[in-house]
């Protein structure tokens, strides 16, 4: 989860166990706008076999339908389902097993992805292969939900309150929602910034197929974050949902966390 960092200096902030694992979270997001309700990634769903599913070590109450009906919602009022790419801990949610068929788990939703990064996931690397698994994926174009947003200068996001921006270093045209809410910017961070044990530049994944392109994408991009004072909403953090950050002798460094409920 840290790259080329030491684990000396990692684990300072985010601590292994006796496995050498990190606890990590699977965070998403929902919106209502109107008559939508929106749905920003959805963890790594339920159906994949134990032997898959022991790797990870999952543990934990939380899960996308206790989440949903806490809210007063089911999966079937979700209009649209947005990924931010399609690795399994992002996607697998989004299709569920019904008997021997798989099913969608959002049978009403619209699924967002974009054209590039569905080629590069269909169409998988030696490398990623292993987190682009078909059945999290072909489900979503043989039901007829699955539409493209399509990249282009300035908005380029089928809602009026997001723009979207790109990045290719972790994985091809990964995208990062930045979504206007009462006059804040609340980024939704994907895998480009895992959790505020990643802000200091150098700490990137090893799982990032293009880490160069990545130290850029990340410079700029919280560069950009620091002087507009965005929410960053933090996906994988197990302990912080939201932080600010701010423009240090160092570099950019951590401000404040917070839970989204404070803003609003």
């Amino acid at each position: 989860m840290f790259g080329v960092v030491p684990k000396s200096i990692w684990q300072k902030t985010n601590p292994a166990d006796a496995n050498n694992l990190c606890t990590w979270a699977m965070r998403c997001l929902l919106i209502e706008d109107g008559n939508r309700l929106i749905l920003i990634d959805n963890g790594i769903g339920n159906k994949q076999d134990e032997k898959f599913l022991g790797h990870y070590h999952l543990h934990g109450d939380d899960s996308l339908t206790k989440s949903l009906n806490s809210l007063g919602f089911s999966e079937a009022d979700v209009t649209d389902m947005f990924l931010s790419h399609l690795h399994f801990d992002h996607c697998g949610g989004g299709v569920k097993r019904a008997g021997d068929k798989l099913q969608l788990t959002f049978p009403n939703a619209t699924y967002w992805s974009n054209e590039d990064h569905w080629h590069w996931a269909t169409q998988p690397n030696a490398r990623e292969k292993a987190s682009f698994l078909k059945e999290n994926i072909l489900p979503m174009k043989e039901s007829g939900h699955l539409k493209f947003i399509l990249e282009k200068e300035g908005r380029s996001s089928p809602f009026d309150f997001m723009d979207i921006f790109y990045a290719s270093g972790h994985t091809d045209k990964m995208m990062i929602p930045k979504i206007k809410y009462k006059g804040y910017t609340i980024c939704f961070m994907a895998d480009l910034l895992p959790s505020t044990g990643h802000i200091p530049l150098p700490y990137v994944m090893g799982y990032d197929t293009r880490p160069l392109i990545t130290l850029q994408e990340k410079e700029a991009f919280m560069n950009e974050a620091a002087d507009n004072e965005y929410i960053l909403f933090l996906e994988h953090d197990p302990i912080n949902e939201c932080c600010t950050v701010k423009r240090t002798e160092k570099g950019v460094r951590l401000d404040r966390t917070f839970l989204l409920k404070e803003i609003m």
